[in-house]
């Protein structure tokens, strides 16, 4: 669970905090933790950054303003740790996984196939430097605690980045961090929920620093992230959840309160495309797709369960997005009529003797909608100065990151993708009734 750098409110300004007594309650209520109260002051000091003793007052008095929010009582204390952002990235470094495993190899067409990571790259490396430099904290279900990634060399905590992964460790204590979704889309839609109800509340909180009704720390100058330029296309996608989760949770809010938010805890949202368009939770559920293997031979799928992915609207709206096909459309709206209108998608990984393709095959609402999408992927093939070869055929040239050839064709409401090295090669990945 974890905080990136861009989806936090900026920074805001409030006087030093200093000491202050309030009576106990006799035992643990909403908006007490810790021996703090919601409206509590804090004693200390901010210059040379936070010893053990403030920390452990920040977070107490934290917990108690999100347990205000959010109507949900903590049932432990959680455990904050701060680190640099190099000790971040050699933690993570030290977890990485073999770029060249089965999965991996198999994970790396999936992003191939949406056209944001090419074919020289790894995933699981692009990811490293993704999250490496962007992560500003996160929550770990698994050892119950909260790590802060500060980027100055004084132990300084972002009161957003606290808020948040609080946030997340309440969700833990209350409802259970521990699935863990087979598809990429189903993943982000999940992380929709978890990550737009941090969100909301920590935008609630920062409109209590904002107007005065809490007195906070301020917050460190350098907020963001640390490092180089990483995958943009990327970070478009696994960013979704922080941008259209809060206005899937203020929707469910609506409908029936914090009541009707912790429910969905028990019914997950089952794609993005039901975080991004809030009225078709829980009702519009999408449409199983499968692919026949039709496969000669000499090509395989990867044995990986399940063999095939769904990327979902969102990961379709960061295809085009980062291919420059939406023009001036802003980047964070995950809202186009090239990605609106999905009904459901699977791509299926194939391989041969050290070569790769996949078929992607996605169901769309209707006739119309199906059209609009197969030709702004014909599009997006296009600006790669695909060769047209015909008979839905194209090649994308040896110069660009994703040289393979393409056929992609269209029956009612269902657009078939299939992608293998060669022109030739096509009707061996998957071939035609």
């Amino acid at each position: 669970m974890l905080v990136l750098a861009g989806c936090s409110v900026g920074p805001l300004d409030g006087g030093p905090l200093e000491g202050g007594e309030r009576e106990d309650p006799d035992e643990d209520r909403l908006g007490w933790e810790d021996g703090y109260w919601y409206d509590d002051p804090v004693d200390v000091t901010l210059d040379d950054g936070l010893n053990g003793s403030e920390r452990r007052r920040v977070v107490a008095r934290t917990m108690a303003r999100v347990e205000r929010i959010r109507d949900q009582e903590f049932r432990s204390r959680v455990p904050v740790e701060v680190v640099s952002r190099e000790t971040y990235r050699k933690r993570r470094g030290d977890r990485a996984t073999d770029p060249d495993s089965e999965f991996n190899r198999w994970n790396d067409q999936v992003w191939e196939a949406i056209f944001i990571v090419g074919e020289d790259d790894s995933v699981a490396e692009t990811l490293d430097s993704v999250f490496g430099s962007s992560v500003q904290g996160y929550y770990s279900p698994s050892r119950e605690e909260i790590v802060i990634v500060s980027g100055s060399e004084t132990p300084t905590i972002d009161r957003a980045t606290l808020s948040h992964e609080l946030v997340h460790a309440l969700q833990d204590q209350q409802f259970g961090l521990d699935r863990s979704p087979e598809t990429q889309d189903a993943q982000l839609a999940e992380d929709g929920l978890v990550e737009g109800d941090a969100n909301f509340v920590e935008r609630a909180y920062e409109e209590r620093c904002r107007s005065g009704e809490w007195r906070c720390l301020d917050r460190p100058e350098s907020g963001g992230g640390g490092g180089g330029p990483f995958n943009q296309g990327l970070f478009t996608t696994v960013f979704a959840p922080y941008v259209t989760g809060p206005d899937f949770v203020g929707e469910l809010k609506d409908r029936g309160g914090w009541t009707a938010v912790n429910d969905a805890y028990d019914r997950y949202p089952a794609s993005t495309e039901q975080v991004i368009h809030p009225d078709r939770y829980p009702g519009d559920t999408p449409v199983r797709v499968t692919v026949a293997d039709r496969s000669v031979a000499d090509w395989e799928r990867f044995d990986v369960d399940p063999e095939a992915d769904t990327v979902g609207e969102a990961s379709i709206y960061a295809m085009f997005w980062a291919n420059d096909q939406l023009g001036d459309h802003d980047r964070y709206d995950y809202v186009h009529p090239y990605s609106t209108g999905w009904d459901g998608d699977s791509v299926v990984p194939y391989r041969s003797d050290g070569e790769c393709g996949y078929v992607w095959r996605s169901e769309w609402d209707s006739p119309a909608e199906a059209r609009e999408f197969a030709g702004a992927y014909r599009d997006l093939l296009r600006s790669r100065d695909a060769d047209a070869r015909g008979d839905g055929v194209f090649v994308i040239p040896d110069s660009d990151p994703y040289d393979d050839a393409f056929r992609v064709s269209r029956s009612g409401t269902t657009v078939t993708v299939v992608n293998a090295p060669t022109a030739a090669q096509l009707d061996d990945v998957h071939g035609r009734r």
